[in-house]
């Protein structure tokens, strides 16, 4: 039997409406930044053929969807992987219910030492203290249960002390795609 109807699209079209709504339905869900690999895995094997490129195209048609609609995210390159984030215009509400959120949950302390690791890692611990003038012991424990700070390694120096930086989890928490995106050290500094 033939009807005159085309064959429903799957998730294995590349440009079809049902590959752009499982990436939107993936990356609504996700919450840390998923990489193409990772959302062609999840499409499953009658998406084996798919590419890196063919879920680009997915997530420049999502993008295309969202703008056009004008809703409040758009799918942005994040720490290696895509992530549904929030315009830039809507910073200032989402910064007050953060706020509220995350009151209270990194230190001072925590957000100078993590400063000092971002900016100069890797880094030891002695030289992370020799910046701050205070001992870093306790931050910087909290700052890898959070996942934000690491051991990177050993410095080749006497005594071999570790070395810390930051991490993937750093990246997503901060919206940057990479330690490129940092603000010029300087930035904030007077003139």
């Amino acid at each position: 039997m033939t009807t005159d109807q085309p064959a429903a699209a799957t998730t294995s079209d590349p440009g079809s409406d049902a590959l752009v709504s499982s990436v939107e339905a993936i990356l609504l869900t996700s919450a840390r930044p998923i990489t193409a690999d990772a959302i062609r895995s999840a499409l499953g094997p009658a998406a084996a053929d798919l590419t890196p490129r063919h879920i680009d195209a997915a997530v420049e048609a999502l993008n295309a969807a969202l703008d056009q609609t004008g809703r409040a995210a758009r799918v942005e390159r994040v720490a290696g992987g895509y992530r549904l984030m929030t315009r830039p215009e809507h910073a200032p509400v989402l910064a007050a219910i953060r706020q509220q959120q995350l009151h209270g949950k990194l230190s001072r302390a925590a957000v100078e030492t993590l400063a000092i690791i971002a900016y100069k890692q890797p880094i030891t611990r002695a030289d992370l203290e020799s910046i701050r003038g205070v001992a870093c012991g306790e931050v910087l424990r909290s700052l890898m249960e959070r996942r934000l700070v690491t051991i990177d390694g050993r410095a080749e120096e006497p005594g071999r002390p570790m070395l810390y930086g930051t991490t993937r989890e750093f990246l997503d928490q901060f919206g940057l795609a990479s330690l490129k995106d940092l603000p010029p050290a300087d930035a904030g500094a007077p003139a």
